[in-house]
Formats: structure tokens, sequence, C-alpha cells
């Protein structure tokens, strides 16, 4: 996977679990040691990511409602063989974090609070990445609730459908780099082939702690108590494209005339 480093979700960074609501039902991602990356095949074509039609979006949760936005993907690829996807990488630009549910300083003063120690501390850790190190057909199974049941709550104890992935087709397994921390994580996703575009959708729960994130998390019993807490529970979604051949192209913003 040489030719491919650095898939970040983080998605993930999508981490932003600065958040406010209960906690959305969705999938869990399944978290684990990080595994071996093996080298793609020569032969593999690569789909480099379209950064104009590619999104990495982040739900944070907490007793009285939520926050929500975006990270910029900062660059990224996919490889493919035999129209199976063996390999990718994504890399995330922390700095680049958008907060989209407020305004003014309300909006500025939070986009700062996640860039600072408290959660991403975007000087030292700038970057998140995340590399595929598998990708098999989706079996109808995900990473059990029951191992913690504070990744299990429900909005206002129902079921709410925009946090979860419909008819997903794969379960895609990769490393997560983020403050220094590497781990596993394992996810549905909807992935869909052609001879020259490659275009993937997941949305899934993560707990940020695990990587670090740990501010106001709901373990404090203090702030259990005074109902004052973070949800460790982040939601992360992605919708990316990427073609046949192609560097990551820049968003449209970015491109000037000349």
């Amino acid at each position: 996977m040489k030719t491919l480093k650095y898939f970040s979700l983080a998605i993930f960074a999508s981490f932003v679990m600065v958040s406010c609501a209960q906690k959305p039902q969705s999938d869990n991602a399944e978290v684990s040691e990080a595994q071996e990356v093996e080298e793609v095949s020569a032969s593999a074509g690569t789909y480099g990511l379209d950064l104009s039609q590619s999104e990495l979006m982040w739900n944070g949760f907490k007793p009285t409602g939520q926050h929500y936005g975006t990270i910029a993907i900062e660059d990224g690829a996919i490889a493919v063989e035999n129209d199976e996807v063996v390999g990718g990488s994504f890399t995330v630009n922390l700095n680049e974090i958008d907060v989209q549910d407020l305004e003014g300083e309300d909006r500025d003063k939070l986009t700062g609070h996640l860039k600072s120690k408290d959660f991403f501390h975007v000087e030292q850790y700038p970057t998140a990445k995340f590399v595929i190190t598998d990708v098999n057909s989706y079996s109808g199974t995900t990473a059990s609730t029951e191992e913690n049941d504070n990744m299990a709550v429900k909005v206002n104890d129902e079921e709410v459908s925009e946090y979860k992935l419909e008819n997903p087709t794969h379960m895609v397994t990769g490393n997560l780099s983020m403050r220094d921390t590497t781990l596993s994580i394992t996810f549905p996703a909807q992935i869909n082939i052609t001879n020259d575009q490659v275009t993937a959708e997941a949305k899934f729960n993560i707990d940020r702690t695990k990587w670090n994130v740990s501010y106001n998390d709901e373990g404090d019993p203090v702030r259990v108590a005074k109902d004052k807490f973070i949800y460790n529970t982040v939601n992360i979604g992605f919708d990316i494209t990427a073609n046949k051949g192609n560097q990551p192209q820049a968003p449209a913003s970015e491109k000037t005339d000349g």
C-alpha cells in the first residue's frame, strides 16, 4: 500500500466531539489494535480523490443538543483491482474544521476550541490519517453495541435514520491515526465502482476517548451529575468520489483562473 498512504477519515476527524442532543443510533465502528498494511499490487488501478465532490462530516452530542460540521479532506486515493477496492488512503486537515450550526462569534469560539489541546491539538497534530487494510462484502453484521452500552443510546429513545447508512455493500477496515494514536476501525460502507470512478459513503459512531480526546467525557461523575458532559460518541460520515488515474482534485473554491 506504498502508493496510497494516509487515508484519513478522521474521519474522522470527524471526531468533533463538541457536541450537544442525545447520541445517535448508528452502526458502531469496531475498534482494535492497528493492523499490518499490505502493499498494493502494481497491477491495481489508482483512483485519485476528487476533493470538489468529497466531504467528511461530523456530529457531536451532549444531553442538551448537538454541534455538527465538516473537516476538509486534504488528499487521498483508492486502489482497485478486478472491480474490488484493495487499498486506499486519505488525509484530513484538522486545521480546516468547520462548525456549521453556529454563526459569528459563537462559531469562531467553538472552532478555536476544537483546534485547541482539549480536542484535536492541531498545532502539534495538524492531520488525521486513515489507511485501508481490508475490504469485504457486507454480511449484515456490524460491531456489537452490547460491548459498550454508551454507544447504543438512541435519540429520544428512537432510531434516527439520518445517522445510519442505508443499504451498505461492504465492510471497510483500516488504521485511523489521530493525536499520536493509531487503532484499527471497521465500519459499513456503500461502495460503487465503474471503469472510471469510485464512489463511497459511510456513517458510523466512534468513541473519541480511544484517541485521547477526553475533554468533558461522560465518565466524569461530577459532570454526569450536572448533565454538563459531552458524549464520548461521535458520528462520522463521509461521501467521496475518486476518478481513475487522476491526482486528487482541488476544491472549486481553491481553483483560480489562469
